[in-house]
């Protein structure tokens, strides 16, 4: 009896290891890039490490209202792509955890700044100038100018022409909003979004719906990062990508770990994964045109040229923090959403 109790006990024990094991190599991945390009980042990681990732794409701004609703209880291992601002936001209310990647010294400055303005609890992963697109077969059935400036699209022969995304669930529509601040100052640049409002004829929740919409010929002019407009372009679409004449903001596009992962180990095998050149070659497969952050990584020559677009000197860490975050997206609420259009 005495020996049968030894072998029972074992083998509970053996098999209670092997179901921790099991359990272990898992990931949960929130994803805010092209649901093409999470889908492959998700696939390709298991396929390198064996751990089974369950991927949930949302955008970014969707993704850290869940992080923080999740904070008491998180269910999410790695949030990878998205714009910085809110990656950083999710870093300064510690919903993030700090991670020094061995990575590290195989990335541009521009990524390593974004994970020391941060205290290293995101880092960045690629990068991307904002713009917009148009439909060249819509522009010319309604006889429209063709827009190269920001403040072309505030003429009101684009009146229902023109559509972006809610800056509340966006970051690619929230980087428009503290862009248009650094660009024009603050008070012009909230006078520019009122007078886009009123051109504007949906706001989308996701931040590259606008120049899908445009591709498919059901809108004429979408706000985007420019990349999200190349990728119809080179689709197929009749689709035109501007940089906008007065200068415009851009993203870096930001991966954390969440504070209290579950799976903080595996979590951390993807970090590191997500940093190196295969990984971020991957983004060619989907026709992901950003910039990536690994020096050694392949950047498509079918992407914007960040050379030849005139950038501002966006402020990450002023524009990402939760204070100037929320105060804007209020400002945008009270004065800009509520007015007719």
């Amino acid at each position: 009896m005495k020996k049968f109790s030894t072998i029972a006990v074992t083998s509970i024990v053996a098999l209670t290891a092997g179901v921790s094991t099991a359990q272990a190599d898992k990931l949960t991945l929130y994803c805010s890039a092209q649901e093409d390009w999470c889908q492959l980042m998700a696939r390709s990681f298991e396929d390198a490490t064996g751990i089974d990732v369950n991927m949930t794409r949302k955008s970014s701004g969707e993704t850290f209202a869940q992080i923080k609703a999740e904070s008491a209880n998180p269910k999410g291992d790695v949030w990878w792509g998205g714009t910085g601002d809110p990656h950083l936001q999710a870093a300064e209310e510690n919903l993030t955890m700090a991670y020094v990647s061995p990575m590290r010294d195989q990335l541009h400055d521009w990524a390593i700044s974004q994970a020391t303005s941060a205290g290293d609890k995101t880092i960045g992963i690629y990068s991307g100038a904002l713009g917009y697109g148009y439909n060249t077969d819509l522009l010319a059935a309604n006889n429209l100018p063709e827009p190269s400036c920001w403040k072309d699209l505030l003429k009101p022969e684009f009146k229902g022409h023109v559509q972006m995304a809610n800056p509340n669930s966006s970051g690619t529509a929230y980087t428009t909003l503290a862009s248009m601040v650094q660009l024009f100052g603050e008070d012009e640049g909230f006078e520019f979004m009122k007078g886009l409002h009123a051109n504007i004829n949906q706001y989308t929740k996701s931040g590259s719906a606008p120049i899908k919409a445009a591709g498919r010929g059901e809108n004429t002019i979408g706000i985007v990062f420019m990349h999200d407009a190349v990728k119809q372009a080179v689709s197929g679409f009749p689709v035109k990508v501007v940089a906008p004449c007065e200068g415009t903001g851009y993203e870096i596009g930001s991966m954390s770990i969440i504070e209290g992962a579950r799976n903080e180990d595996e979590a951390k095998k993807f970090y590191d994964w997500a940093l190196s050149t295969d990984a971020q070659n991957l983004a060619l497969e989907v026709n992901a045109f950003q910039v990536p952050s690994n020096t050694g990584a392949q950047t498509s020559p079918s992407a914007p040229d960040m050379s030849t677009i005139t950038l501002i000197d966006y402020d990450f860490k002023t524009y990402g923090s939760s204070a100037e975050r929320k105060r804007l997206l209020q400002k945008w609420d009270e004065d800009v959403s509520t007015l007719p259009q």
